[in-house]
C-alpha cells in the first residue's frame, strides 16, 4: 500500500513540475521574445534620416558578410578584361571617397570602420552587382553592356553602396529574427522550448539561413537605396539625371527573355523612374555642388602651378625669387 501511494505521489509531483517548468519555460521566452522585440540599437539612415532597430551588431554582420564574400571569390572567375576591371575600380573608388567625405561631415565617422572597400569584376554574363556589408562589391561583367558609360554604373554601384550604408542586411536579418520569436510565442513555445525554433533564431544569427548576395531587401529599402544612390553618385560627381536612361534599358532588358532578376523585387519600372524623377532636383542640386568643387580644385591646382614657374628675366633687371621677398621684408 506504501509503495503505491509513494509511486501516485511521485508521479503527481513530478507532473506538476513539468507542467510548471513549462509555464516558467513560457514565461521566461516570452519575456525574451518581448524584450527582444521591443529592444535593439537604434540607428538612423543617413541620407533619409530614417531610423530603425537593430538586432545584431556591426561585428557580426561584418564577420559573416567576409565570410561569404572569401567564399565567394573562391569559386568566382574575375574578369580578365583590364580596361573594365579598372573602369569599375575607378568609378568604385570615386563613389567611396564621396561617402566617405559625406559620413565624416554629417556626424558618421564612427561608421568609416565599417567599411574596408573592395572592387570587383567578374567573369559572368548576369545582369547583376551587389555590395556586400563592409564594401565588398561585385560587378558582373554583363552588367556593363546595359550601363554603357561610368555615370551609369555609378548609379547601379551608388544604388548596392546605399544596402550597405543603410544597413539593410541588418535590418533584415532583425527582421527575420524578429518574426522567428513571434512564431515561437504564436504557436510552438511549449512544444520547442530548447528545439527547433530556438535553434532557428541562433541560425539565423548566425548567418545559417542569410545570404548577403541573394538577399531579397523589402520595397523600401530598395526605393530608399535608389534615394541614397542617386545622391552617392551626384556627389561623386556623376551626373544623376542618367538614371532615367538607365532603368529604361533594365525594363527593356527584364521583358525579354534573357532579362535580368536582379530587380525583380524592387519597385515596378514605372514607379521606380517616376520616384527618381522627383528625387533629380535634389540630387542634382549635389551634382552641380561637386562640379563646382572640382572646377575650383583645378584652377587653384593651375594656379598653384603657375605660382611655382620660376620669374622671367626681363633684360637688364636681376629676377627675384620668394626667398629674396621674404629677406626684404624681413629687413624693412
Amino acid at each position: 500500500m506504501f509503495s503505491v501511494l509513494n509511486s501516485y505521489l511521485c508521479a503527481t509531483i513530478r507532473k506538476n513540475v513539468q507542467v510548471n517548468m513549462k509555464r516558467f519555460n513560457y514565461f521566461l521566452i516570452s519575456a525574451l521574445a518581448a524584450l527582444m522585440l521591443a529592444c535593439g540599437t537604434s540607428s538612423k539612415v543617413p541620407i533619409t534620416g530614417r531610423k530603425h532597430s537593430l538586432l545584431v551588431s556591426d561585428s557580426q554582420i561584418l564577420s559573416l558578410s567576409k565570410q561569404e564574400y572569401s567564399k565567394f571569390l573562391s569559386s568566382a572567375k574575375l574578369s580578365s578584361n583590364a580596361a573594365n576591371t579598372a573602369m569599375v575600380k575607378r568609378v568604385g573608388q570615386r563613389l567611396a571617397k564621396a561617402v566617405e567625405t559625406y559620413l565624416v561631415n554629417n556626424g558618421y565617422q564612427d561608421e568609416l570602420k565599417n567599411f574596408e572597400w573592395e572592387f570587383n569584376l567578374v567573369a559572368d554574363n548576369q545582369v547583376n552587382a551587389f555590395c556586400m556589408p563592409g564594401g565588398k562589391i561585385v560587378v558582373y561583367e554583363g552588367l556593363l553592356p546595359v550601363s554603357q558609360d561610368e555615370a551609369s554604373l555609378a548609379i547601379v554601384l551608388g544604388h548596392e553602396i546605399a544596402h550597405a550604408v543603410a544597413k539593410h542586411s541588418a535590418e533584415q536579418m532583425s527582421k527575420k529574427m524578429r518574426q522567428a520569436y513571434g512564431t515561437q510565442i504564436g504557436g510552438s513555445i511549449l512544444g520547442a522550448i530548447g528545439g527547433q525554433t530556438v535553434g532557428d533564431i541562433a541560425q539565423i544569427a548566425a548567418g545559417q539561413y542569410f545570404s548577403f548576395r541573394n538577399l531579397k531587401y523589402s520595397r523600401d529599402n530598395e526605393s530608399e537605396a535608389d534615394h541614397m544612390g542617386l545622391i552617392f553618385a551626384a556627389m561623386a560627381g556623376y551626373d544623376p539625371s542618367v538614371a532615367v536612361g538607365f532603368w529604361q534599358r533594365m525594363a527593356a532588358k527584364s521583358g525579354n527573355s534573357n532579362g535580368s532578376d536582379m530587380f525583380s523585387d524592387h519597385p515596378s519600372d514605372a514607379k521606380r523612374i517616376a520616384a527618381i524623377q522627383q528625387l533629380l532636383p535634389e540630387a542634382m542640386a549635389y551634382y552641380k555642388a561637386a562640379t563646382q568643387s572640382a572646377a575650383n580644385s583645378s584652377t587653384n591646382s593651375n594656379s598653384n602651378k603657375a605660382n611655382t614657374k620660376p620669374a622671367t628675366k626681363n633684360k637688364g633687371s636681376k629676377s627675384v625669387s620668394a626667398s629674396d621677398l621674404y629677406r626684404k621684408t624681413k629687413s624693412k
